[in-house]
């Protein structure tokens, strides 16, 4: 039932320290984390544990942790609970050379994953850094590629960015006899020794129930409101997540040392719909309940068939324009482009050029112009209908309830943002952020 979305065939069976990716191929699916700006798959493509999406697939054998003890220690480097691979740790630095440790034992009814940049063998979902517009076509108006640094957006040509995304960046907790799968996120991972470290200087606070922390850029969750699978969902707010999985209103930056108040009767159980921001790449978590129910990647090629089918036709050219049904675009006098003003869908040609903005020929609104493309990726889709909107200025099709969901969401971005986002290509949103396509076709009907 679950083939056509994603491929969730076994990944490397090697051992793992605090994680590891052992998953096979006809175990139950707990659900699907996609990272947002990846058309169906990586620039360079997906290899190994590095790809644009991760199925969460019960393990062999259990690997969920839970808290069992904590204590304060005053030589903490040398410790046994630290020093001991075999034991989960996490380390909480304090002033004058002292910590509070707390220890984790199994806890057989959970698995783990663990999510973050380092390709270090714990890390079963390793993520990069997303580059906003890096899997466009060239538009007619917009050239460069960008990507994300410090809350700004600047060429990413000739330019290697300090990635922002923590090597362990967070880890999931899944019920294992769970349906539907109950998944439960996490700030930090645990490294290859099995350890937590935070810092002192990292913010930790001391409550009744035990120390708990933030890491250093954070790691946010955003939690629909209704039904994701549907087009009936809302955006939520943004809150932090703690080590220790409680939710908290946002800090004033990512890295501020104050803790803000903690969010009343909300949780760190993930939705169908749930986004965890990593300061540099989001990712959308899928029930596979939920993503199920929604456009298959056969289901989108059929769609664009039967607009093609349509033979829609540019009213200045007069020929017939083919939508593409992959990634790769159509012969030039074939390949379709928006007017994102008014909406209208017309060939490449040269009349009406302004600078770099184009005069429609059709209704002579003057805006810029950008090549129409299809959203491949089937779990970003909130329905299964036709793909009738466009988002601006990237030109990715995708349905209305679509664009007009993800064109809600305020996506973080740098250190203190947030802007909107094409969740196919990450490019920041312009004007709306998207425009109603308006297709001369069956004119010969």
């Amino acid at each position: 039932m679950f083939g056509s979305h994603f491929n969730c065939s076994p990944a490397s069976s090697r051992g793992s320290s605090s994680g590891g990716s052992q998953v096979v191929s006809n175990g139950k699916i707990h659900g699907y984390l996609i990272v947002l700006g990846n058309n169906g798959s990586l620039p360079s493509g997906d290899k190994g544990r590095k790809r644009s999406k991760y199925c969460v697939t019960q393990r062999p054998k259990p690997n969920g942790v839970q808290p069992s003890n904590q204590y304060r220690v005053q030589t903490p480097q040398t410790h046994p609970a630290v020093t001991d691979v075999n034991q989960h740790t996490i380390f909480y630095t304090l002033p004058r050379h002292q910590a509070v440790i707390v220890e984790y034992t199994s806890d057989p009814t959970k698995d783990m994953y663990q999510i973050g940049r380092s390709s270090e063998e714990p890390i079963d979902f390793v993520v990069a850094d997303t580059v906003p517009g890096s899997l466009n076509k060239t538009s007619v108006n917009r050239t460069s590629s960008c990507s994300s640094n410090g809350g700004q957006v600047v060429p990413a040509v000739g330019r290697v960015a300090q990635s922002t995304i923590s090597r362990f960046a967070c880890r999931l907790l899944v019920e294992r006899d769970s349906l539907p799968a109950r998944a439960y996120v996490y700030a930090a991972g645990f490294d290859s020794s099995r350890n937590i470290f935070l810092g002192e200087k990292a913010t930790k606070w001391e409550t009744d129930k035990g120390i708990d922390g933030l890491t250093t850029n954070g790691v946010l969750l955003l939690q629909p409101k209704g039904e994701f699978e549907g087009g009936a969902a809302s955006p939520g707010q943004w809150v932090e997540v703690s080590v220790g999985g409680a939710l908290y209103h946002l800090r004033d930056s990512r890295s501020a040392p104050q803790k803000k108040s903690q969010v009343e009767n909300e949780f760190n159980l993930l939705v169908d719909g749930s986004l965890i921001d990593l300061c540099g790449a989001t990712l959308l978590w899928r029930s596979a309940e939920g993503l199920a129910k929604g456009p298959t990647a056969r289901h989108l090629e059929k769609m664009v068939d039967e607009l093609n089918a349509g033979k829609p036709q540019c009213p200045v050219g007069l020929n017939t324009l083919v939508l593409p049904r992959k990634s790769t675009l159509p012969p030039p006098d074939q390949t379709p482009y928006v007017y994102l003003k008014c909406g209208h869908v017309q060939g490449q040609h040269h009349w009406g050029k302004e600078g770099e903005d184009r005069t429609c020929p059709i209704c002579l609104k003057v805006g810029p112009v950008s090549q129409l493309s299809m959203g491949l990726e089937p779990a970003f889709w909130v329905d299964r209908e036709p793909p009738t909107y466009a988002f601006n200025p990237c030109g990715h099709m995708a349905s209305e309830k679509t664009v007009k969901y993800w064109g809600a969401i305020p996506i973080p971005h740098g250190t203190n943002g947030f802007i909107g986002k094409c969740p196919f290509c990450a490019t920041p949103l312009e004007d709306r952020g998207f425009a109603k396509l308006i297709f001369q076709d069956h004119l010969d009907s």
